[in-house]
């Protein structure tokens, strides 16, 4: 006899129901610290990998000052990238209880994509 179901994981949840946890808590986030959502937004895990690719509206501002000085919206690009980050962190511990490595986040501000790759002690299906 052929076993078609898949096995329960603790929580009865699945790597689905995870993501779309994951993409709203993200979201969460960055509306806390920029008073806006993402444009749009893709998730995917990969063994203890967590990767989020985003697309969010640059702040007029910085879209402003770019062109004329670059190094200046560079630096403030880097802090804010540095605060969501630890924002993340705490927010994605506590909400998941997830044990993470490190965080990676990039952002391009000219196509206004950002990447941020999470990595964790374990495979991610072992928090389902």
């Amino acid at each position: 006899m052929l076993q078609t179901e898949l096995p329960m994981n603790r929580t009865g949840k699945s790597i689905g129901d995870l993501k779309q946890a994951l993409s709203r808590e993200y979201n969460q986030v960055n509306k806390h610290l920029f008073d806006a959502g993402v444009r749009k937004q893709q998730v995917d895990c990969i063994g203890n990998k967590i990767v989020f690719t985003t697309l969010h509206k640059r702040v007029y501002a910085m879209r402003k000052i770019d062109g004329r000085n670059r190094d200046l919206t560079r630096t403030l690009d880097v802090m804010l990238i540095d605060e969501f980050k630890q924002h993340l962190r705490k927010h994605f511990t506590a909400t998941f209880g997830f044990s993470i490595v490190s965080i990676f986040k990039d952002y391009d501000p000219h196509t206004e994509l950002a990447v941020t790759v999470i990595i964790l002690e374990e495979d991610v299906e072992v928090y389902l």
